[in-house]
């Protein structure tokens, strides 16, 4: 399913020339090897272009498009064209040694093989460089002595001559296409993704841009052991791939990538994203429902409106299809390998949908400060994971189960609930807007709790016992804080927790501390006083003759819910005021 819906995005770029055709890929390459019509180098020319990244400026290499690289593990392997200093040169930064002479033995060899016959002047010139070219005298050259140290460092070289490169040259073009269909004559069967009959990969390329994953890239389908092996197929021939399907779904997947506004990192897992057509119109307001910014907003709340209405908006004047096919591809490193988090597919009308139910459930009150109207599915993970840790990424599984709930329109997993209580307790009951609009969230979508704006904000028809709790404790810290202005520990610091799990043995030494408050605002602010007893007075006429002993956890989240609402309401007050 997987790699089908790669070949079908491969199609679609094809046709957009976003992407190679078979046998070419994209590679950064570092240096060209410029050359004269004898072979001789002429000047080595640096392709690094300066890009300022965060307050650095760093040198990037230059994207080019090159024939098909070969997947190195081990051995030695040349690629046509475009490889590194120890195949296109024989040196190292050390010089030259037993190994790298047959690494640009290797070199030599494919050349004068694919470019046999041609009279072509790039190709001669070519030719002519690995018939003549010694690497023990390398370090003689004094064009090579100049640029030494970068063109040894490992990046990409190509050869050129005047202002061409030999990769562009059209006649180098079609003897490398030539080479390709008669290497091609291998193992032959039928593809499991196309269901085609044709040659099978032996090998899968190599996928980059996963971080955490090997950095000269990682495999999706592999097979290295023979207790993966059945049937005495050998490699990839236990899983048969064409190799037209290979080249497809893994050009495919490193162009999506290589794609910055089209990937977002999860925990570790890169997260990628394609509708079945190509069109980017939906990776853009895909893009723009997860990460909600105020320069957006106005444009997600016409989108919801119109959702409950069963109504699309355009997006640049594109019309948006709600019934096309959208794929969501999440990835983790696993040593040489990559594992799949996820793979969720529907269409793009049901994916804006669940994900306007869930920023719908998550909508609650807010300071004034606060600019932002939604919370961004990865500001909400943060939530889960202390900010002054130095590892700041929340739990892998969790952080993709919950993409995958929202997604689905599901459950959220009981982890991410779990995991924002401990963050409260650990903080002492510090219930930020954030943390409280996770757990209304997931009380609505998991314990069915009362839906529609009744959590948006405080709900003071509310009987609950905990929620009612949680109300009476914000109260008492409220009474605490204007008997004592300028405090700067309140009962909150003290008591928060255990009168969120135990509220029978807490609230009345909570009461006890009230009364000498209460005694306080008597003298200094005596209209305060009447008002809070009438509060307080309102709010225990909601509870039992008996206070609970112990609180699930389900209800601690309730009683957060109303601490929050009610010292929310508190602030409001005063803001009118």
């Amino acid at each position: 399913m997987i790699l089908q819906a790669l070949v079908k995005e491969y199609e679609s770029l094809a046709e957009q020339g976003k992407v190679s055709q078979p046998g070419w890929c994209q590679a950064k390459v570092s240096y060209e090897i410029n050359l004269y019509a004898d072979g001789r180098i002429k000047q080595i020319i640096c392709l690094k272009k300066e890009k300022e990244i965060g307050k650095k400026k760093v040198l990037i290499p230059k994207t080019m498009k090159v024939p098909q690289m070969v997947t190195r593990s081990s051995g030695i392997a040349a690629n046509f064209l475009c490889d590194n200093s120890k195949y296109l040169l024989g040196i190292d930064a050390e010089g030259t040694s037993g190994r790298i002479m047959d690494c640009f033995l290797a070199a030599k060899e494919k050349h004068l093989s694919v470019l046999e016959g041609t009279d072509g002047i790039m190709a001669q010139a070519v030719r002519n460089f690995f018939k003549n070219w010694n690497p023990e005298s390398a370090q003689e050259c004094p064009e090579l002595k100049e640029q030494w140290e970068g063109l040894t460092d490992g990046g990409n070289l190509v050869f050129g001559m005047n202002e061409f490169y030999a990769q562009d040259d059209l006649e180098i073009q079609k003897m490398w296409n030539t080479s390709q269909s008669e290497t091609e004559k291998e193992t032959s069967g039928i593809c499991l993704v196309t269901g085609n009959y044709g040659p099978i990969s032996r090998i899968h390329r190599s996928i980059k841009g996963v971080p955490g994953a090997q950095s000269s890239g990682a495999a999706l389908v592999s097979f290295n052991a023979p207790a993966f092996e059945s049937y005495g197929k050998e490699q990839s021939y236990n899983a048969p791939v064409g190799k037209y399907a290979e080249f497809a779904y893994t050009t495919a997947l490193n162009y999506l990538l290589g794609q910055e506004e089209y990937r977002f990192q999860l925990g570790d897992t890169r997260v990628v994203f394609w509708a079945e057509s190509g069109e980017e119109a939906y990776q853009d307001f895909f893009a723009s429902f997860l990460e909600p910014k105020p320069d957006n907003e106005e444009m997600l709340k016409a989108v919801f409106a119109g959702l409950k209405k069963q109504k699309y908006l355009d997006l640049d004047q594109f019309e948006l299809n709600p019934n096309q096919k959208f794929y969501i591809l999440g990835l983790a490193p696993n040593a040489a390998r990559l594992a799949v988090r996820f793979f969720y597919e529907d269409s793009f009308g049901n994916i804006l949908k669940h994900l306007a139910e869930h920023y719908q459930r998550i909508e609650i009150v807010k300071p004034v400060w606060e600019q932002n109207s939604y919370l961004g599915i990865r500001d909400m993970l943060a939530e889960t994971v202390n900010q002054k840790a130095k590892d700041k990424n929340p739990i892998s599984n969790m952080a993709s189960m919950v993409l995958q709930a929202i997604l689905a329109g599901n459950r959220y997993p009981a982890s991410l609930y779990t995991d924002t209580m401990i963050r409260i307790r650990a903080e002492q009951g510090n219930v930020t807007w954030k943390k409280a609009a996770i757990l209304k969230a997931y009380l609505i979508q998991n314990y069915h709790l009362e839906k529609g704006e009744h959590y948006m904000g405080l709900n003071e028809g509310c009987k609950e016992e905990a929620y009612v709790l949680g109300r009476l404790f914000a109260m008492l810290e409220a009474i605490q804080m204007d008997a004592n202005p300028g405090i700067k520990a309140t009962i909150r610091d003290r008591y928060f927790n255990s009168a969120c799990a135990t509220p029978a043995i807490v609230f009345p030494i909570l009461f006890k501390l009230k009364n000498s408050h209460i005694k306080k605002l008597e003298r200094d602010n005596p209209s305060a006083k009447i008002y809070y007893e009438k509060q307080i007075m309102e709010i225990m006429g909601k509870l039992g003759e008996k206070m609970p002993n112990r609180l699930t956890l389900e209800e601690q989240g309730q009683f957060d819910l109303g601490y929050y609402h009610q010292m929310q309401k508190k602030y409001e007050k005063r803001e009118e005021k």
